[in-house]
């Protein structure tokens, strides 16, 4: 069995998209929303985008993007999938792909059974789907909250498309978070930073040399 796929989101330097790249991660995932302490304009964002070798994928995350928004985007910052976080419908995940002609990651947020039927109504229509702790009703993003949900509501359920585990990972526990869930690709940010924000080198290397060794 291949090893786990790892991405990395939120890099917000030279540097760091570096020192992942170095570390071995799958994903690098650059973040386009406002209120998140991650946020990048397109000038920054393309010169992030400008160190990533071709074998290591660049992700937009977006939160409910416009197709003005998403035509800038293209024209100035070269990603290789979109990552949509908001409430985007099944509808609209099937317009962005038409207009973007890229890749979608379609996030989902779980904390019950429930949660998961869902998936239903994305089948066909997104190329992955991230798998994310449901945000608390007040929290002002709808992901990258640091909460983890219960992994075993996963460990009998089937997914038709390739997907992530996200939420709440850390070095300490993302090695139960994958043998619980059977996931085959997993998704971190604030778990492997100094601040917020801000990578650390370390951190980063320790997380993706922990998911890679299940």
């Amino acid at each position: 069995m291949p090893p786990v796929n790892v991405k990395i989101c939120g890099l917000t330097t030279v540097e760091a998209v570096q020192d992942t790249v170095a570390a071995g991660a799958d994903y690098i995932g650059l973040v386009f929303f406002p209120k998140s302490p991650r946020n990048l304009d397109f000038d920054t964002a393309q010169r992030l985008a400008q160190q990533v070798p071709s074998h290591v994928k660049t992700v937009a995350l977006m939160v409910n993007p416009s197709d003005d928004f998403l035509r800038e985007l293209l024209e100035h910052v070269d990603v290789d999938i979109l990552q949509l976080q908001g409430s985007e419908s099944a509808e609209r995940v099937r317009e962005i792909k038409e207009l973007s002609g890229k890749p979608v990651i379609k996030a989902l947020g779980v904390s019950s059974q429930d949660d998961l039927a869902t998936l239903e109504s994305y089948k066909g229509l997104t190329d992955q789907i991230l798998l994310d702790a449901k945000a608390p009703k007040d929290a002002d993003r709808p992901g990258g909250n640091g909460a983890s949900f219960d992994w075993s509501l996963l460990t009998d359920t089937s997914i038709d498309v390739p997907w992530m585990l996200a939420g709440g990972l850390t070095i300490e526990n993302v090695k139960e978070a994958i043998t619980v869930s059977h996931a085959r690709q997993v998704d971190v940010s604030s778990a492997v930073e100094s601040a917020p924000g801000v990578k650390d080198k370390e951190k980063v290397r320790a997380f993706i040399a922990a998911a890679k060794s299940v």
